[in-house]
């Protein structure tokens, strides 16, 4: 929840998921807003930074995503960074710049994202 992130963001590591990610984005300012298609159980090309969570990951990978709600690309605060998004331009990742706090709209727990595995083992050893 939000007052979660608000309350433990500069303690402890924290990486939201799908509703997490639209949680921080909206603590720190950015705009949820619905994107016009329901996108349940389907998979997308997901381009990344190469950075921390995904070091290692290929680029691009593909990723389930369960979601109708994204966080509006202008709104994102300059207190996050854009770390990843799909071919269309739709951000699936945001990271804070100074904080161990990192936010994406896809799942990487699902058998549909085969580097899910590699990505949460980062977050892990953050």
């Amino acid at each position: 929840s939000k007052d979660i992130i608000k309350h433990f963001y500069k303690e402890i590591p924290i990486l939201g998921v799908c509703l997490g990610h639209q949680c921080i984005g909206e603590v720190f300012g950015a705009e949820v807003i619905n994107s016009g298609v329901v996108i349940h159980g389907k998979t997308s090309k997901i381009y990344h930074d190469g950075k921390s969570i995904f070091t290692g990951v290929e680029n691009p990978f593909e990723a389930a995503r369960y979601h109708s709600l994204i966080l509006k690309r202008d709104t994102i605060p300059s207190s996050l960074e854009v770390t990843a998004r799909t071919e269309d331009d739709i951000v699936m990742g945001v990271r804070h710049k100074n904080y161990k706090l990192e936010g994406i709209q896809f799942h990487p727990e699902s058998f549909l994202t085969p580097d899910g595995l590699k990505i949460l083992k980062n977050f892990i050893c953050l």
